[in-house]
């Protein structure tokens, strides 16, 4: 059986403001039907698989183990990253996990954050890649360009192999548009489509034979692992000190068992707001609209509105996004230059590239409605059977006004329970811990007040999530 290998541990910049670093684009219900990491887990079904490798950055650990819980994934390996190394290092560390394990069938290397319209067409482009792996070629899929496109690498196809694909003749970077017309027109250039299939132990010689480094480095790490809870974290020394590479740079470039799998699916990495309007139903004036949205005379735009109505009145070709906390207006065909804008707002030290105005907990989650000099509110959702950590504050007070189901809270050595529309109230200083014993979300008010009211005055003093 294949072994699905799934990269998610992008950032996802260019959709900014719905995509923050600390939530990036992968976890985000973009096409409202499940996020994209789902919908990638999603489009698996069909295939023969073992149980899937989930690579993904050790800060956003909970929102992948969560993403796997809803769909239903069983048996998986979340393996932590704890900083991004590329594509190379993290086939590596599958690679060698897989085959420690036994598994030998075909790696299925996918990245998390990607659109595929039609999945039947992509089974069958899979099943020709697995048989020119298990014949110990390193295949990708090069996706059949619709338009000269200057954003993406391409692929020169080579020589046909059996009927099932073709060898790689070279990986072209990204062309400017007069070399993007010629190779649409050429006919046999692809679109680098960033999906692998090949078996574990032709992946660990081709690493051994042109990306020594990096398959030393990875190799010392995931011999180096712990586990924590249910996330795999390969030893932190030894990661970090693997040569940052894409597998396309350290390896396929230099491999000359290198093949390729035309792919013809509705392919998009939806890496910037102009791939996502592509991709989205649109109405008959061009607009694709999520969230509460009226148009007028407007055509070509993509808006979301998060938080409160947006309106439009006689503009074309926009991208309009909304959030609670940010706003971006930006001409839709300029949209792939989003990153120098993200780039500038974090040497301001702007916090909104960073965290959205609702911050994700393995708990739940909450959202600050006000914050002023000596208070701030928020609405907290907690998780069914979900409890955080056990903790104090040294400058701050909190009241709690439980709103819908009931809370299990303990103060000091006493524990009671909070029902709706009751309240409680947390002094400075005194240990405490909030818990859902129900089988619906518990949803309450919070009112912080202090000389301080940082999320760093929390001394946690018992944590079934393993945090500090």
């Amino acid at each position: 059986m294949m072994t699905p290998v799934i990269l998610a541990g992008g950032n996802g910049v260019r959709l900014w403001p719905l995509s923050r670093r600390a939530r990036p684009k992968q976890f985000l219900a973009l096409e409202e039907e499940g996020s994209l990491l789902a919908r990638t887990l999603a489009r698996l079904e069909g295939l023969a698989l073992a149980p899937p490798i989930v690579i993904c950055h050790e800060a956003h650990r909970f929102l992948a183990a969560e993403q796997l819980r809803r769909a239903g994934v069983e048996g998986a390996t979340l393996l932590l990253e704890p900083e991004g190394r590329g594509t190379a290092p993290a086939i590596a560390l599958a690679a060698l996990l897989a085959h420690g394990e036994g598994r030998e069938g075909p790696l299925l290397v996918l990245p998390s954050d990607h659109h595929l319209g039609d999945e039947t067409a992509f089974h069958e482009a899979v099943a020709r890649a697995v048989d020119l792996a298990e014949a110990g070629y390193l295949t990708t899929f090069g996706v059949v360009p619709t338009r000269a496109e200057t954003g993406f690498g391409y692929l020169q196809a080579g020589g046909p192999l059996g009927g099932k694909g073709f060898a790689v003749a070279r990986f072209v970077e990204k062309p400017d548009a007069a070399r993007a017309e010629q190779f649409l027109a050429a006919g046999d250039h692809y679109w680098n489509s960033g999906i692998f299939v090949m078996r574990p132990a032709d992946a660990l010689a081709a690493l051994a034979t042109h990306a020594p480094m990096i398959l030393a480095a990875c190799r010392e790490a995931l011999a180096g692992a712990t586990t924590d809870l249910d996330f795999l974290r390969p030893a932190e020394a030894a990661f970090l000190a693997c040569p940052a590479d894409s597998i396309d740079v350290a390896v396929m470039e230099r491999t000359d068992r290198a093949a390729m799998v035309p792919l013809e699916a509705g392919w998009s990495d939806i890496g910037s707001w102009q791939a996502l309007w592509e991709v989205l139903p649109r109405d008959g004036d061009g607009n694709a609209l999520q969230g509460d949205v009226v148009c007028e005379a407007s055509r070509g735009l993509l808006v979301h509105a998060e938080s409160r109505l947006v309106a439009t009145l006689g503009v074309a070709d926009l991208v309009v996004v909304e959030t609670r906390d940010a706003v971006l207006v930006a001409d839709r065909a300029s949209s792939q230059a989003l990153r120098g804008l993200v780039d500038r707002l974090e040497a301001a030290g702007r916090p909104e590239t960073r965290q959205s105005a609702t911050v994700y907990r393995p708990w739940g989650h909450y959202e600050t409605l006000d914050a002023g000099q000596r208070h701030q509110v928020k609405h907290i959702t907690v998780k069914p059977g979900a409890r955080l950590s056990r903790q104090l504050h040294h400058h701050r007070a909190e009241h709690w006004i439980v709103v819908s189901g009931t809370a299990r809270v303990t103060l000091d050595d006493e524990t009671f329970l909070v029902g709706e529309n009751e309240s409680t109230f947390i002094p400075v200083g005194r240990v405490h811990c909030l818990e859902n014993p129900g089988l619906i979300p518990l949803e309450l008010i919070e009112v912080q007040s202090g000389s301080y009211l940082g999320e760093d005055d929390i001394v946690r003093l018992d944590d079934r999530y393993g945090r500090e």
